[in-house]
């Protein structure tokens, strides 16, 4: 699940026709559209450093199971032709009533014929007091093994740390610590080794500034300044449908 202002908690098996039929009182929907600079994922550009229009739609059951559908436009640098990135998934989570907040789930990426490269995820993270821990393993992938890779069931993994803290008035300070290794993880990447992504954001009404970077060096001239710090600006907005 790639993020930047996008949600990381993320193939709905439920159609949007489903969602607005007979849908219970203690159902919600809500719908989400975002600008962002530059699509940072795990902190990696999406884009080749260039902006993205993002937007998706999610569908929440009290019981604490969702569901739902996110897209946005990605360029790996394919003589500049920009293709897309079309999310789907579907977890549950909730809070134990010792305050613990914990969320498991699936998260299938899919591309066109220009990106190629789709995959699928299962997540978990659990949190308490503002920190959160998640870690992402690769489900299954529709790519093709190079020589010595192997794509199967768990082989590429993220780990990340989060903590987010209320500042001044409304506003939200969050940082970010992640890992990301594996067969796959450097073959999407197009890096030679796993690597460590860091970020810290300041968030208010919508409005998102984010500084982020890696440990990686400049692996050449596909890399897109992969080892230089980024600065991102966003803007999101939730819809009740």
């Amino acid at each position: 699940m790639k993020t930047s202002t996008k949600r990381t908690l993320l193939a709905a098996a439920i159609s949007t026709a489903c969602l607005f039929t007979a849908m219970p009182t203690y159902a919600e929907v809500t719908a989400n559209a975002s600008f962002t600079s530059n699509y940072i994922w795990r902190g990696l550009t999406q884009t080749t450093n260039d902006a993205a229009v993002q937007g998706g739609i999610d569908y929440a059951h009290e019981s604490g199971f969702y569901a739902g559908t996110w897209a946005s436009n990605v360029n790996y640098g394919a003589d500049d032709i920009y293709s897309y990135e079309h999310d789907l998934y579907f977890g549950f989570s909730g809070e134990s009533d010792q305050g613990i907040a914990y969320d498991v789930g699936y998260l299938y990426y899919n591309y066109d014929s220009e990106a190629e490269f789709d995959f699928a995820e299962v997540y978990g993270s659990v949190g308490m007091g503002g920190v959160s821990l998640t870690v992402s393993l690769l489900a299954h992938t529709e790519a093709d093994e190079g020589e010595g890779q192997d794509f199967g069931f768990g082989k590429a993994t993220y780990v990340s740390l989060d903590y987010g803290m209320p500042v001044l008035d409304g506003a939200e300070l969050g940082f970010h610590v992640g890992y990301h290794q594996g067969d796959f993880a450097e073959a999407f990447n197009g890096v030679p080794d796993g690597y460590a992504d860091y970020g810290i954001s300041l968030s208010k009404d919508g409005f998102s500034f984010a500084v982020t970077g890696t440990d990686l060096d400049d692996t050449g001239a596909d890399a897109y300044d992969n080892d230089a710090v980024k600065f991102t600006v966003s803007y999101g907005m939730d819809f009740e449908l």
